[in-house]
């Protein structure tokens, strides 16, 4: 059995089967974490409620997975871990319904409890005008040093990280960190655990698979005072994050556009059900001063 407790948790959240629901359900059952390495694959469907072909990999994971040579690689390959057990987890994700378990990153991990965070969404395929009035918005608070959070998808997002490599910017990823996708921000993404901030609730072999992008976007909106909604079509993966940060109580912000504009649909939308208006950089400002940011 593994000693620490901390180490515990990684190694559970490397096993098939852990979700959020799963490691909080345990916890219940089992807070320090120590009983489980003595449970049955019947125990696991008992006490956590797991279908039994989850509970059986589960069992296998957590008894056959070699804990010790992944965390010697992920330390090779310059991967953070932090926890919801350690003082660096940033305090306003910490402070959400459901804060990841386990944070995986590369770069600088300080970024994550800096106080100006904005985190900036999009969709994936822009209009110059978005793009001009976006670069508008964001470059006086690049000039001041603020976080930049977005997800590294195509379109707003990577443009989003683009504007604020002069600054800070943090990538939050839908897949595990040796999986960084799309293909066509490699680059982008190289830059960003090089001077940057890149991080994953998924452990760094993980590959990207479509359910896991949509459950990210409340580690975009939860390290950040407010986001930013630039162009979002009526259903759109945008709106899914501006309906967690609304869910956190942050603020939510959305540029307005064209009612012709099928890529403004959704964000006039949110502003009329009562999302902030931005046509400069001092609207978010402003509304910001109330968290004492300066």
């Amino acid at each position: 059995m593994i000693l620490n407790k901390r180490d515990r948790l990684i190694h559970i959240h490397h096993c098939r089967g852990a979700g959020w629901k799963t490691i909080k359900k345990l916890f219940k059952h089992d807070p320090e974490l120590n009983d489980v390495y003595n449970m049955t694959a019947e125990d696991f469907c008992h006490y956590l409620q797991m279908a039994p072909r989850h509970a059986k990999s589960f069992y296998e994971d957590l008894h056959q997975l070699d804990i010790t040579a992944l965390l010697t690689a992920y330390k090779k390959s310059s991967i953070f871990i932090i926890t919801v057990f350690d003082s660096t987890y940033p305090s306003k994700l910490k402070a959400i319904y459901d804060p990841p378990w386990v944070l995986y990153g590369m770069g600088q991990s300080s970024l994550l409890n800096h106080e100006k965070i904005l985190s900036v969404v999009g969709t994936r395929n822009p209009s110059k005008i978005g793009l001009i009035s976006m670069e508008k918005i964001l470059a006086p608070l690049v000039e001041q040093k603020w976080t930049i959070v977005s997800g590294l998808a195509l379109g707003i997002d990577g443009y989003a990280h683009q504007l604020s490599l002069p600054s800070y910017t943090i990538a939050v990823l839908g897949s595990g960190l040796f999986h960084p996708y799309p293909k066509q921000h490699r680059a982008l993404f190289n830059k960003i655990v090089s001077d940057h901030l890149a991080i994953s609730e998924y452990p760094p072999y993980t590959p990207p698979q479509k359910w896991q992008f949509p459950e990210r976007n409340r580690i975009i909106s939860g390290l950040s005072f407010g986001t930013l909604v630039v162009e979002a079509k009526e259903r759109s993966g945008s709106l899914i994050t501006a309906d967690q940060a609304l869910e956190q109580g942050r603020d939510v912000f959305a540029l307005p556009g064209s009612i012709l504009d099928v890529n403004a649909l959704g964000t006039n939308k949110l502003i009329q059900q009562g999302a902030k208006m931005v046509l400069s950089s001092e609207d978010i400002l402003n509304e910001l001063k109330c968290h004492r940011i300066s």
